[in-house]
């Protein structure tokens, strides 16, 4: 943006080098570090004259970085300070070590905004379980019980599920038309899209027929996945029977477990 006269300061707060009194004089000189300086405006600057502060326009004036205060300065007068603001109506550049954690609003800032080589770090995580137990006894997937939601910060980040769950098959190990069931890793229901999936054995009792064979098996995904989106994902973990196998989760109440961590693109 162009301006007429002098472009204003945004934030350069600074504080002008001791001036040394002359006796009969009202024009000085003002620099920082020993260069010139020159103010915005009389009204973008502090000054004190013998510990009173004095007001723009009336007391004293400002050309360049020449102040001339309203009456000659004699032997004896002190100038105090001169601070010069910068624009007072803009927040300009905050000083360093002022902005906490606290003053940044929760996902304003995204992985575009982070310096270069900060890909692949975790920007959020959240974690569930569930204990109760669930069976399924059909050959479609049913939910486990076990699922979270995450809202990724940005598009281009990705999705690392983690699960872990105690998964229990039942049946007949005897019928050769089926002797394992399914789990599942879904990105929303069990109705929407599958992602991962696994084979749950049933061990068999040689010699016998029995419904009640049973196995135990600890059933863990780990995958990484490109929701591709900014709105909340939810995933979860179902199961399924097959055939004569049936299938049940958190047996005896254990605890099952699902991590999700946001990772930067």
């Amino acid at each position: 943006m162009a301006y007429i006269g002098r472009e204003p300061q945004v934030g350069n707060f600074q504080v002008c080098d001791a001036i040394s009194v002359v006796n009969g004089q009202a024009a000085y000189t003002m620099q920082v570090s020993s260069v010139n300086v020159s103010p915005e405006t009389a009204n973008h600057m502090l000054v004190s004259l013998n510990g009173v502060l004095q007001a723009p326009g009336s007391s004293y004036t400002v050309s360049g970085s020449t102040i001339t205060f309203a009456s000659n300065l004699f032997t004896g007068d002190v100038i105090n300070f001169i601070h010069i603001l910068g624009s007072v109506l803009d927040l300009g550049v905050p000083s360093d070590s002022t902005v906490s954690t606290a003053k940044i609003v929760d996902g304003a800032i995204t992985a575009a905004k982070l310096a270069s080589g900060v890909g692949g770090k975790v920007l959020q995580a959240v974690t569930a379980t569930h204990s109760t137990t669930v069976a399924n006894t059909s050959n479609s997937y049913a939910t486990s019980g076990l699922s979270a939601a995450i809202t990724p910060s940005s598009s281009s980040n990705k999705i690392l599920v983690l699960t872990s769950s105690l998964i229990e098959t039942f049946g007949d190990g005897q019928n050769s038309s089926g002797r394992r069931a399914l789990v599942g890793l879904f990105r929303g229901t069990v109705s929407d899209t599958k992602i991962r999936e696994g084979f749950v054995g049933l061990n068999m009792v040689s010699g016998t027929t029995s419904t009640n064979d049973t196995s135990y098996n600890l059933v863990s995904f780990s995958h990484l996945d490109s929701p591709s989106t900014t709105s909340a994902q939810t995933y979860t973990v179902g199961i399924c029977g097959d055939g004569a196998t049936d299938i049940r989760a958190q047996h005896d109440s254990d605890m099952s477990t699902i991590t999700l961590l946001e990772i930067a693109g």
